[in-house]
């Protein structure tokens, strides 16, 4: 039933990892620029209004598209015949680590919101750490993937 999936594997694993750089930078840049939010301005001053613009349009023009299309395509990627062997450990682990990276995603979006209401209470450094939670589970993730342990 779902053969046809093999035989677009290559189009659809390369839309997959397009969609996954998407996101990332994303994920990357959004705790940065939350920084720079924290740090520099205050409710209702000029910088406020340009960052809560660059923000809410990273997440919503960027970063929603390539999270929905990194899912779409990874499933597709997963609903292959003979692609995953789901009795190795390999994709639990890469299963549980995009999850990780998908409640990430959504608590970025929280402090976005806490942000654009005035209410943000964390500082630039508690910023900083989290922007490392996307590259402790993107290793994660590309040592599942290639080294398939």
């Amino acid at each position: 039933m779902l053969d046809w999936l093999a035989q677009y594997h290559a189009w659809i694993k390369a839309a997959h990892i397009m969609s996954v750089i998407a996101w990332m930078a994303g994920l990357f840049y959004l705790p940065r620029l939350f920084v720079y939010h924290a740090e520099t301005s205050t409710t209702g001053d000029q910088a406020d209004g340009m960052l809560q613009i660059m923000e809410r349009r990273l997440l919503r023009a960027i970063m929603n598209p390539a999270m929905i299309a990194t899912w779409v395509f990874g499933l597709a990627l997963v609903f292959t015949p003979g692609i995953v062997d789901w009795s190795m450990a390999w994709p639990w682990a890469k299963a549980a680590s995009v999850l990780a990276m998908t409640w990430f995603h959504h608590w970025l979006a929280r402090r976005r919101k806490d942000f654009a209401a005035g209410a943000n209470q964390l500082e630039g450094r508690r910023f900083r750490i989290m922007n490392e939670v996307p590259t402790l589970l993107m290793v994660v993730i590309v040592l599942a993937v290639v080294v398939k342990f």
